[in-house]
Parts: structure tokens; C-alpha cells; sequence
């Protein structure tokens, strides 16, 4: 069996800009079992659809017991890489941030989301704040013999609309990236950024390799020419999924 070492490892290999590694969420032992089949190189949780698909809402409303539980079983379903989207680290201070990360290490996974803004609310929260937060999950983290892969999520392009999105947002973010990185951050996430020319001098100048979020039927081609490393799909294959049910369920049931 491959080691959790041996996985992270693979993992971070994964991270090539103009090569996207392909994402699409699971979040449960099934749906990891159904993608993996496809042939996935890894897999990623989805905090929305883990927390849907549980009877939870979004914004660390679900049980991190719950979570880690979830995700336990589903890296004891598959020997495919996991990551798991952690959302703001279930703490309110960066101790607790690190003990999350210790617990979904010894829950089997290889890497996670980190957000920089409040479930409570979604305001960003101070750089410094999260920079403190990064490293003491980097440093749980290296308490283990696991090469841990912190993708370190900004919120800055998901706090207005898109046609509010320009080269000053970039500019935030690059900010952001930088001091993640030198937190001991491995990746950028930045849920929200779809303008192609602003991804493209994003993942120009960022330190970190880049993942952008997307639905399906994406121009995955243009995405991995502007230099993405990462590409997950988010709550949209849950939701696929359970429209798929949906419909299922309206044929087979007499109306």
C-alpha cells in the first residue's frame, strides 16, 4: 500500500502551472470511490457539499468529529491523495488551527484548504492574522513525516462581483500570496477569479502555484495556457449529483 508520506509527496508533484492538476470534489467514501474509478490522480473534499450532503450548512457548522470522521473514512476508501477543504481551520486562534491540521493528518490526509476570511461572516481577516495562522498549521504539520500541502485560500476576489475585479484585486492577493508563502504555505487558491488576462498575471507573478475554482464545461485549455497548476470544481459535482437524483426520482415515481 502507498504511504501517506509517499501520497503527499506524489501530490505536491501534481502542482505543475500550464499542467492542471484536475479536481473534482468528493464528499464521501462513494463519491471518492466514483471518481477515483475515472481515473483521477487525487482528491478533494468540498466543505459545502460535505456539510449538504450531512444535513449541515457551510461555515464550520458541521462537527469537525463529524468532518474528521468523514474524512477518515473516505481516505481508508481510496489510495488516491486526499485533500480536505478545512475551511478557516475550526479554531479561533492558531493553536487551534494547528490541532485541526494534526487531526485531519492522522485522519489520513495529505493536504488542505485554509481560508483567510470568518465562517461567521466572510469578512477577510487581517493578513498578519492569517500569516500567524498559516504557520502554526505548517508547523503541526511538520511534526509529522507527512509533506503536508497547505493550499492557502484567499477570499479577496469572492468579496465583490466580478465586474469589480481588476489588476488592484491581483495586486491584494500577490500581497496575500507572498506572506502565506513565507508562513510555509504550498499553494494559492482564489475562489472567485474567472477574468482570464487577470489570471494569467496572477500566476505570473504569484510564489505559489495557482488553483482557480470552476464549473463544469470550463475551458480547462485556456486556464492551463495562463499558467493554473490547479483546477477543483467546488460544490458543483454534488450538485450535478443530486439534480442527476432529482430527476432519477421523478421518473421512477408516479406523479
Amino acid at each position: 500500500m502507498t504511504t501517506q508520506l509517499q501520497k503527499a509527496k506524489r501530490f505536491h508533484k501534481l502542482h505543475v502551472p500550464g499542467e492542471p492538476l484536475m479536481l473534482f470534489n468528493i464528499w464521501d467514501p462513494g463519491s471518492a470511490k466514483a471518481v477515483a474509478e475515472t481515473g483521477a490522480k487525487a482528491l478533494a473534499t468540498s466543505s459545502w457539499a460535505v456539510s449538504e450532503a450531512s444535513g449541515y450548512a457551510d461555515g464550520e457548522h458541521t462537527p469537525l468529529t463529524f468532518a474528521i470522521d468523514n474524512l477518515r473514512r473516505i481516505t481508508e476508501a481510496t489510495e488516491l491523495p486526499v485533500t480536505v477543504d478545512v475551511e478557516s481551520g475550526y479554531g479561533d486562534t492558531p493553536r487551534k488551527v494547528g490541532q485541526t491540521i494534526a487531526l485531519v493528518i492522522k485522519a489520513g490526509a495529505i493536504g488542505c484548504n485554509l481560508e483567510d476570511s470568518f465562517p461567521e461572516n466572510g469578512s477577510l481577516r487581517e493578513t498578519k492574522h492569517q500569516v500567524d495562522r498559516i504557520r502554526h498549521a505548517r508547523q503541526k504539520a511538520d511534526e509529522t513525516n507527512v509533506s503536508f500541502f497547505i493550499n492557502a485560500r484567499t477570499d479577496v476576489f469572492i468579496q465583490v462581483s466580478q465586474d469589480e475585479h481588476n489588476a488592484s484585486l491581483v495586486a491584494k492577493a500577490l500581497e496575500r500570496a507572498e506572506a502565506y508563502a513565507g508562513a510555509g504555505a504550498d499553494g494559492l487558491f482564489v475562489p472567485g477569479l474567472a477574468d482570464l488576462a487577470l489570471i494569467a498575471e496572477l500566476t505570473k507573478a504569484s510564489p505559489l502555484p495557482v488553483n482557480i475554482m470552476v464549473s463544469q464545461g470550463a475551458n480547462i485549455s485556456a486556464l492551463a495556457k495562463r499558467g493554473v497548476a490547479r483546477v477543483s470544481f467546488g460544490a458543483d459535482p454534488y450538485v450535478i449529483t443530486i439534480s442527476a437524483l432529482q430527476e432519477a426520482a421523478r421518473k421512477a415515481i408516479p406523479q
